[in-house]
């Protein structure tokens, strides 16, 4: 658990290793077992045979955060603010033993691990590409518990210490120091233990700024004039950013504004308040449901299909040098794949291979990425006009123009020089899988990649397998999303597949509105009141109308008789054909595009004049969300997806779902199913059979 030697120099090391464990978590078990480390410290102190302490690890990580599946279960406020305070009061003993403590952070450290690390004197950390720091705890709905809001506030002020930790970033060592999270790195294992004991027999006390009477928080503290005008600043950001959706942001900021006008102590008490709140709160036991548990179950190949190898990809094709082509390049350079691009000219793809750099400019900080690893990898493109420059590579993805014949020719021109092994993706939004297999001589070995623009930004592919996909390319094509950084999940080929076709509801829900005389600014501020990223018709609009109506044609056909229209095709029907306006494409659609922006389009108030329809807003946004969750159900029950975790984390990625939802399915859960299926109900009675109930959610008693 803790391994504890003393050297010459009477510096103390201290080795956290948890047994059993392929990394050390902070929990009550590694807590009590750094008591009894303590109160020797603090004797060796006594005695005179104590000049220092470093804290280091025997595992790759240095200290991970908290157990999450620990934290999640907790629903007694009392338990929660009362281990809070326990970790405070033995991060308090860690910082006054009486003798200078560095963190050597020879692995990453995450969470309540990095607080343990600002808890220490100085932190110095391994400077390895590996390595990475930070406090993500927002990304879950949740804030640092255990000092780290406090101690960031006094050691970088209120506005950067609010800065990182609504951020929810993951630093490299590098950046790290840079931001004044760390004090120095090293280069290798070695030269972090040398200079852990060099600034130790150099520094003879060592005293923290919140112990220090003369000392005051970089900045100031709320009670100065100018600081309080940067925290009003600040509560205006969280509103216009997170409408109030998120508690964590406010929660953060209210304990920098009330820590930092109150001695250390007290502050640290705040804090442990403002983190049981939100511990506890629906919006955080979502995030983790959805961002942890279920982004786990994805990534230990919850739909791989079993029985094949690992597969790796070490030469990877991309047939199209626009944007998307670009971006999935990068992404596999930025994880040290060779990428051969080509295009219909040897110009164009040397025109993509710059686009490409520009591309891996957002990788640089991420994974084992760095700044030379980007000019490396502009080294490992190679471009071409030939097909014949596939036939080293492992894979071959497509990423031309959508247009049925173009793809069935670039299929078989590619699979033509591609070896036995080799399997080749088409990155398609709509034309299913199986018809573009047609033009294939060996469609097992074809399958769906389906990414989402922009493809550095989108954590998520759909693997889209076709009707003739063999397993096994099924599973090399999970190997090698996961490889590359993105989250998979895999759909059956079916119209829309599943993003595509779940997110058109939304888009459908609001046209329809807008025929219903709401007005378009409240169609759209509603949307982003429930948490959606775009209003509807801004989200109509960018992907183009011809698309969504493409879309709900392909439902069409694909239901026949049973069929039922939706509201939303009249008005789409009218905008494309009538009034000529297709989208953000051609710069006219629900908005007009001036130079400086967009706007609502004044002309939607001649053609579908709100008509004081006072709809409550509650159910406004009710529909929206009810329309994207009875879809996905839809989806389950039709096996276009098939678990729950793809489901939710699907919907958090693939199309801006609520995170602090959860997804789709924990939606349910959490608006509790009876309730759920009595309001579907409801609105199938006030707004038709969209909103009826798929057998699916009744059979099923656990989501």
């Amino acid at each position: 658990m803790i391994r504890y030697t003393k050297d010459t120099d009477q510096i103390a090391i201290i080795t956290l290793d948890m047994k059993g464990r392929p990394l050390n978590i902070l929990n009550h078990e590694i807590v009590d077992a750094f008591v009894p480390v303590i109160e020797h410290l603090k004797k060796e102190k006594s005695l005179g045979r104590l000049k220092g302490v470093i804290i280091t690890s025997a595992k790759k990580t240095f200290l991970a955060g908290g157990d999450l599946e620990y934290l999640s279960k907790s629903n007694d406020p009392r338990k929660v603010f009362d281990f809070s305070q326990k970790l405070k009061a033995f991060f308090r003993d860690l910082e006054r033993p009486g003798v200078p403590v560095v963190a050597a952070i020879n692995g990453s450290a995450f969470g309540t691990g990095f607080e343990l690390a600002l808890a220490c004197h100085r932190r110095i950390v391994l400077d390895k590409m590996d390595v990475r720091i930070g406090l993500p705890e927002v990304n879950f709905g949740l804030m640092p518990g255990n000092g780290g809001v406090i101690r960031l506030m006094w050691l970088l002020g209120i506005e950067k210490a609010f800065d990182i930790l609504t951020g929810g970033r993951i630093w490299t060592p590098g950046d790290a120091l840079r931001a004044g999270l760390a004090d120095a790195l090293a280069h290798d294992e070695h030269e972090l233990i040398s200079l852990a004991k060099q600034w130790l027999l150099q520094t003879k006390e060592a005293r923290r700024p919140w112990d220090d009477a003369q000392a005051t928080i970089p900045g100031g503290t709320a009670k100065d004039p100018c600081t309080a005008r940067i925290i009003s600043q600040l509560a205006a950001r969280v509103a216009a950013k997170w409408y109030n959706h998120f508690p964590a942001p406010l929660a953060i900021l209210n304990t920098l504004n009330e820590g930092s006008r109150v001695d250390f102590e007290t502050a640290t008490r705040i804090e442990s308040r403002y983190y049981t709140s939100l511990l506890l709160s629906r919006e955080a036991k979502n995030m983790i449901q959805a961002l942890w548990f279920n982004q786990n179950e994805i990534d230990q190949g919850i739909s791989r299909p079993r029985g094949f190898g690992k597969f790796r990809a070490k030469k990877v094709g991309v047939v199209g040098a626009g944007m998307m082509g670009t971006g999935i390049a990068a992404a596999c350079l930025s994880n040290g794949m060779e990428v051969t691009l080509k295009d219909v000219s040897s110009m164009i793809a040397e025109q993509g291979k710059e686009r490409v750099g520009q591309a891996l400019d957002h990788y640089i900080g991420t994974g084992d990425f760095d700044k030379d690893g980007k000019e490396a990898a502009i080294k490992k493109i190679r471009t071409t006009e030939k097909a014949e420059d596939f036939s080293q590579c492992d894979l071959v993805i497509e990423s031309v123009f959508e247009n049925t014949n173009l793809k069935k020719k670039v299929i078989t021109e590619t699979e033509a020089h591609l070896d036995e092994f080799a399997f080749l993706a088409s990155n398609t939004i709509s034309i299913p899988i199986t018809r573009l297999a047609e033009k294939s001589g060996n469609p097992a070995q074809f399958v769906g990649l389906h990414f989402f623009r922009p493809v550095e930004k989108v954590p998520l592919v759909e693997i889209v397998r076709g009707k003739n996909t063999s397993e096994e390319t099924v599973a090399k094509a999970f190997d090698f999303v996961k490889s590359i950084g993105k989250t998979p999940i895999v759909v059956k080929d079916d119209w829309g597949f599943y993003v595509a076709r779940v997110q058109n509801t939304y888009i459908l829900e609001g046209i329809t509105m807008l025929q219903e005389g709401i007005s378009p600014a409240l169609i759209e501020n509603l949307g982003l009141q429930c948490g959606m990223p775009k209003g509807p018709l801004a989200l109509a609009d960018e992907l183009s109308l011809e698309l969504v109506l493409r879309y709900e044609k392909q439902a069409a056909d694909h239901y026949g008789t049973r069929y039922i229209q939706h509201p939303a095709v009249n008005v789409l029907t009218k905008m494309l054909g009538e009034l000529e306006r297709p989208g953000a494409g051609k710069k006219a659609g629900f908005y007009d595009y001036p130079e400086n922006g967009k706007i609502i389009w004044e002309g939607l108030g001649e053609y579908f004049p709100a008509n004081g329809n006072h709809l409550p807003t509650h159910e406004i946004m009710e529909r929206y969300l009810f329309a994207q969750v009875l879809e996905a159900i839809w989806c389950l029950q039709e096996g276009v997806i098939n678990t729950i975790p793809e489901a939710n984390l699907g919907s958090v990625f693939g199309w801006g779902f609520p995170a602090f939802k959860g997804g789709v399915i924990q939606y349910v859960n959490d608006y509790g199913k009876e309730n759920f299926i009595a309001r579907s109900e409801a609105l199938k009675l006030a707004h038709g059979q969209r909103f009826s109930i798929p057998k699916w959610l009744l059979k099923n008693d656990e989501l």
